[in-house]
């Protein structure tokens, strides 16, 4: 106990020290980010009384980021915006130029996307880049009478992995023995 008690414990990570960017949008603007999580699927082999189970395929789980919603910057028509650069017409425009959503339009769209995790200092101890990002779900929040909360935004991220880079430049997503400098090349800059 009085390795705790003494303040002399090693730091530990907290779930307000973070920052997230995306689309150019102020930092202050992301509310809550969940973490990437990912999911590995099982397939069973049956002989005779038994069953034996093997490891599948892995699978990246979409992600949610809520915004609050000021007037300026209007972060509902920024995420507006960011859905018809996806490609996306709304049914009285869609005579104007023929479109529709692409993948690679989804993610040009949303651009890079990166939470990064801080010490007491600042210093950033943990990052995770999303690779090919796009929104898969937006909720504009709810209006009540009964309610004086700050509107939120909540978007649902689908992306296909993740890296991870950590304080001890250790690397997820990348070959064993791969540097920093070679998993996030010169023209990608963490800041």
């Amino acid at each position: 106990m009085g390795f705790w008690s003494e303040g002399t414990g090693p730091e530990v990570k907290r779930g307000y020290r973070w920052v997230a960017y995306f689309n150019n949008l102020d930092r202050w603007m992301v509310k809550s980010v969940t973490k990437p999580t990912f999911s590995i699927s099982e397939t069973s082999h049956r002989f005779i009384n038994h069953t034996f189970w093997y490891p599948g395929r892995v699978e990246w789980n979409a992600i949610d980021i809520t915004l609050v919603d000021p007037l300026n910057p209007d972060a509902t028509k920024t995420i507006l915006h960011m859905i018809e650069a996806a490609g996306y017409q709304v049914p009285d425009r869609i005579y104007e130029q023929w479109r529709t959503i692409s993948k690679a339009s989804a993610v040009a769209a949303l651009k890079r996307l990166k939470i990064q995790q801080l010490n007491s200092v600042g210093n950033v101890v943990e990052e995770w880049v999303l690779k090919s990002p796009w929104v898969k779900d937006v909720r504009f929040g709810s209006l009540s009478y009964d309610s004086e909360d700050i509107m939120d935004i909540t978007l649902s991220i689908r992306y296909d992995w993740a890296n991870l880079w950590t304080s001890n430049n250790s690397v997820l997503g990348a070959a064993p023995g791969i540097s920093e400098a070679a998993a996030f090349p010169s023209s990608y800059k963490r800041s």
